[in-house]
């Protein structure tokens, strides 16, 4: 059998998770309250809170008590979801039959082909979805459905068309907000989707395929939370949902049996490009944060600890000594930054951040990026063994991204360890564009079929410790991996640019 390759595609529907109601919507309050001084207005969270709970306690008695309960909710959030219409003008060029007339056959390949061809403008049109979050015209959507367009226009619920300005986009977690001058606007409630479970009914509503299936809703239930690695956006802690998601439901609400908005649906994971039941949408906690801070500051505000992180695996758990994986391991402190400030050190692992535990390096940067500034928060480390509380105040994320680096591979790698080594000289340092300044050991091969390559260890990396044994030198390496035999695990420090890493693996 011809093996599929698994995809992810921006979601041009919007899928729509069934919900199960006992009540009908009369009893859901969805009264807006002003926040942050009247710069946007949101859903009473108490309020939607007590309709929500009130929704899901009335007991179904018949067949019909279950029908109106899908029918009420998707009825009450409906006229909050909007069409996006968007368009771009390109040039395409194109060669006529007549520019071969009156040319030499060898002239049609001596001249290039854009002298042989014409430009013709042409405008391409795209759809999408998205969502009222605030009755005086913000618009919740994706960023890829109105990226780069040179006009959008978007459509109510009532067949009213409005042009609608961008008041800011984030591609890191592909979000925008967009704003309508209208009237007359239904802004949907805003849940909390961290109180969200697998399990739990949902819908999702959006315009699917085209305008002529605009505000379709289509049912399922939460299939995962605080999915990460998934390979859509920076920042990833995406709700899956088997409700029905396909192209055009990008920026689509995906509400609860409240009646309230927990996610932007925005990805599908397919093997064939069509919906396979595998859906992603943007939580509703995160959304809303951005959503505020572009309406607020006109950008993302995200708060910076200003550490390299890792996720640790059984391998690195054995080798930091500790029992099982947990936590999160601490490989580059940046000079200057916060984490070097409150005293974080490499090798050191965060169990806690701000009250939270934290099992992965995602679900950590999700929860620095989500503090404001100059705020203070509590971390909870173990640095040999023991537990500490460290207090770290974040500073405001930099635009700047680390540049990973790639050496060139030689030969003659260690047979056992799979990578070799050399002191790194003049010759090393201008080889990998490093600084031969200090006293160090640089990889100069590593075998692409060993566990040492699996690992993650390139040539071009300096190794800083062994088994957590600093070393300068590769008589000091090879002081300690002459000791090894085949299936004994080795621990290492390694630099590779700005930041520091753990690596762990087994010969």
């Amino acid at each position: 059998m011809k093996k599929k390759r698994m995809m992810f595609k921006s979601a041009a529907l919007v899928s729509v998770g069934a919900i199960a109601g006992a009540l009908a919507f009369s009893n859901l309050d969805f009264s807006f309250n002003a926040k942050d001084g009247g710069l946007f207005t949101v859903a009473n969270h108490a309020n939607t809170s007590v309709a929500a709970e009130s929704l899901r306690n009335h007991p179904i008695r018949t067949l019909n008590d279950f029908n109106e309960a899908f029918v009420d909710i998707a009825e009450s959030a409906t006229p909050s979801v909007v069409t996006i219409y968007t368009e771009k003008a390109i040039e395409r060029r194109i060669m006529t039959p007549f520019d071969f007339f009156g040319k030499s056959f060898g002239e049609l390949f001596d001249t290039p082909f854009s002298d042989q061809s014409h430009a013709r403008k042409e405008v391409i049109h795209g759809l999408g979805s998205g969502v009222i979050v605030s009755r005086d015209g913000y618009i919740l959507t994706n960023n890829h459905v109105i990226d780069k367009a040179d006009s959008i226009s978007v459509m109510t619920d009532d067949n009213r068309k409005f042009t609608a300005r961008i008041i800011g986009k984030d591609p890191r977690t592909d979000l925008a907000v967009l704003k309508i001058d209208a009237k007359g606007l239904k802004a949907i409630a805003i849940g909390d989707s961290d109180k969200l479970r697998v399990g739990e009914w949902v819908i999702a509503i959006g315009s699917p395929l085209g305008k002529n299936l605009a505000r379709t809703v289509t049912q399922g239930i939460v299939s995962a939370k605080g999915r990460v690695n998934v390979g859509v956006t920076d920042y990833e802690n995406f709700i899956q949902t088997d409700a029905a998601i396909n192209p055009g439901n990008s920026g689509g609400p995906l509400v609860n049996i409240g009646g309230e908005l927990v996610g932007i649906n925005t990805a599908i994971a397919s093997r064939t490009g069509g919906f396979e039941g595998i859906g992603f949408a943007v939580p509703s906690n995160m959304a809303y944060r951005i959503y505020t801070s572009l309406v607020k500051y006109g950008k993302v505000v995200r708060g910076y600890l200003g550490a390299g992180i890792q996720d640790i695996d059984d391998k690195i758990a054995k080798g930091l000594n500790m029992q099982r994986p947990e936590g999160v391991l601490v490989g580059t402190v940046i000079k200057g930054s916060p984490a070097e400030k409150a005293g974080l050190r490499t090798g050191d692992v965060i169990l806690e951040f701000a009250g939270q535990k934290v099992n992965s390096s995602a679900e950590l940067r999700n929860l620095v990026a989500s503090k404001v500034p100059d705020s203070t928060e509590p971390i909870i480390i173990i640095r040999d063994g023991v537990k500490r509380t460290l207090d770290v105040k974040l500073q405001e994320q930099p635009d700047t991204q680390p540049v990973s680096r790639q050496g060139q591979q030689a030969p003659a790698a260690n047979e056992l360890l799979g990578f070799a080594v050399a002191p790194l000289n003049k010759a090393m340092a201008e080889r990998f564009n490093l600084n031969s300044a200090e006293h160090r050991i640089v990889v100069s091969a590593v075998d692409r079929s060993s566990q040492a390559f699996m690992a993650g260890l390139r040539p071009g990396d300096i190794i800083r410790s062994v088994d957590r044994k600093e070393v300068g030198s590769v008589a000091e390496f090879k002081a300690i991996a002459d000791k090894k035999k085949k299936g004994d695990l080795l621990f290492l420090l390694v630099e590779r640019g700005p930041s520091r890493m753990y690596l762990a693996f087994n010969l």
